[in-house]
């Protein structure tokens, strides 16, 4: 890492407070560029490596990078990702990029520009291992990274260097009940905030063992990463719900061929998880022994805000429990006041935290309208949630994924942990479609269990079960069978593009994300 801060400075120019943009694998040199960058103070901006050359252009010249770090290419699925060939395209359209580092990771034949680009491994010949730290103040810029936003111009949340490191380290070590002599595996990419937080800052912070991952979880088998947990005797797992949900679909034989007995801790990440897959994650996944941490925090949280801690919490299936010690959270309605228990509202935060976003970056006026001016002195952060009698908070959603059903609320969440607590469900989405007699009426896309047929009648018994677990009311008007859903490459269903199916319109917007192409090709074959 010393290394490579050198050679920031002396082979390309960077200074304390230049922004570098980073657009590499899942390989070590991304973590090594990150905290090189932070060793001398400039600013980074890792974009996803599974972003198109167009995504590329807007985040750097947003951030205005002077340098692009990269690679020949990257692995996905034995498919090589041009990597290289993505930036040479990007670099065309933005006048700040100088200069641009190459990893060679593939060994694939590139073309090096002369005077712009150089090799990873032929720069840093010569430079010394010792960098001394540049001394910052507690709010300088450590990150920016960027996110989903309303309009069509990047959200850069920008995260500064004390808080953020702070909360990422504390939190490590209690909502993972972090020892020593763990290995431990957090399965995000570090293209999103889990990557940054709980694969580089917050373990590496704590001397953790990390396991780093550049590939899916069912390549070249469904059997991937318990093979990886049983190779290097992972002690902490940390992955999604989606993931989950996809395990338990490819079935239980995958897991049980592996040795799992390193296992202690289990934890769940980016989206709120039904009972039936937190049930199967610690039967089949923790055998039964593993405490489960389900967190709840966001890009512009920086670090878990709602948890579970191991051995002092009691968990509630499906619940991620309490906030963190010194987090004040709360359900509220439009005006900002309590909600009664088991009622749905608002998820607001009261008082500020360490790791919170200072900014959107370049738009001080954004993230005053965006996030503070939804509910009067309290931050907003998009999610409804509902706090039962014991004080536990249940995650609802995005409150933009609220479906009004002739004129009642339903949460997508709580229609999807119906549907896939029908036994011949593996995996489900909802959403809205225009209805005349409605105003929206419920499409669920659904995927069965291995096995499971689809039939009519199955189709009727599972619109029977949602009605029967929530009422008639969020019976689905329509049941559309599918092999696989629409997911961003972090395992996000995406919504949008099934609310656009579902509504028969051309799908619009970014779809750079999108793991599978041809999952959503599909699902419109089927539409026709």
């Amino acid at each position: 890492m010393s290394v490579f801060a050198n050679t920031l400075r002396e082979v390309f120019g960077v200074k304390t407070g230049d922004r570098v943009a980073i657009y590499l694998p899942m390989i070590p040199e991304l973590p090594i560029a990150m905290l090189a960058c932070a060793r001398i103070g400039a600013p980074f901006t890792v974009v996803f490596g599974g972003f198109s050359a167009e995504s590329l252009v807007g985040r750097i010249n947003d951030s205005e990078a002077s340098l692009v770090v990269t690679a020949d290419g990257g692995w996905r699925r034995g498919v090589l990702v041009p990597l290289k060939a993505n930036v040479d395209a990007a670099v065309e359209k933005t006048p700040s990029v100088r200069n641009v580092c190459v990893v060679r990771r593939t060994g694939t034949p590139i073309e090096m520009k002369a005077g712009r680009d150089r090799w990873w491994h032929e720069a840093v010949v010569g430079q010394s291992a010792h960098c001394p730290p540049e001394a910052l103040d507690s709010e300088h810029p450590f990150y920016i990274l960027y996110t989903s936003g309303t309009t069509g111009k990047p959200k850069g949340v920008l995260h500064t260097t004390a808080g953020y490191l702070v909360q990422t380290t504390l939190s490590t070590k209690w909502v993972f009940d972090l020892k020593d002599t763990d290995t431990f595996w957090c399965t995000a990419d570090i293209g999103w905030v889990t990557g940054h937080s709980y694969v580089v800052v917050g373990p590496l912070s704590c001397g953790a063992t990390v396991v780093m991952y550049e590939g899916a979880p069912n390549h070249p088998g469904p059997d991937r990463f318990w093979a990886i947990v049983e190779k290097y005797r992972v002690n902490t797992l940390y992955t999604a719900p989606t993931a989950i949900r996809a395990f338990v679909k490819w079935g239980e034989e995958h897991p049980k061929k592996h040795d799992l007995s390193s296992l202690r801790l289990l934890g769940t990440v980016g989206e709120p998880i039904n009972p039936e897959a937190w049930m199967w994650y610690h039967r089949v996944i923790g055998g039964g022994r593993c405490p489960i941490v389900d967190t709840w925090w966001q890009t512009e949280t920086g670090s878990i805000l709602i948890t579970p801690l191991p051995g002092a919490t009691a968990t509630k299936p499906g619940s991620a429990t309490r906030p963190f010690p010194g987090i004040v959270a709360e359900v509220v309605d439009k005006d900002g006041k309590p909600v009664p228990a088991g009622q749905g509202g608002m998820l607001v935060l009261k008082t500020p935290w360490p790791s919170m976003l200072r900014t959107v970056y370049r738009d001080d006026e954004r993230y005053r309208r965006q996030y503070w001016s939804e509910v009067p002195g309290a931050y907003y952060t998009g999610d409804g949630a509902r706090k039962d009698e014991d004080g536990y908070f249940w995650i609802m959603g995005r409150q933009d994924d609220v479906i009004k059903v002739a004129g009642h609320r339903l949460g997508t969440m709580e229609i999807e942990s119906a549907l896939v607590s029908h036994p011949s469900v593996a995996e489900a989405a909802v959403v809205g479609r225009p209805d005349e007699l409605t105003g929206q009426a419920i499409v669920a896309f659904v995927t069965l269990q291995s096995g499971k047929n689809g039939t009519a009648e199955v189709r009727k018994d599972i619109r029977e079960h949602v009605g029967k677990t929530i009422g008639a009311i969020a019976k689905p008007a329509e049941v559309r069978l599918t092999d696989a859903l629409p997911k961003t490459r972090s395992g996000k269903i995406m919504r949008r593009l099934l609310r656009d199916i579902a509504s028969g319109k051309a799908t619009v917007g970014d779809t750079t994300t999108l793991e599978d192409y041809s999952v959503l090709a599909k699902l419109r074959e089927e539409e026709e």
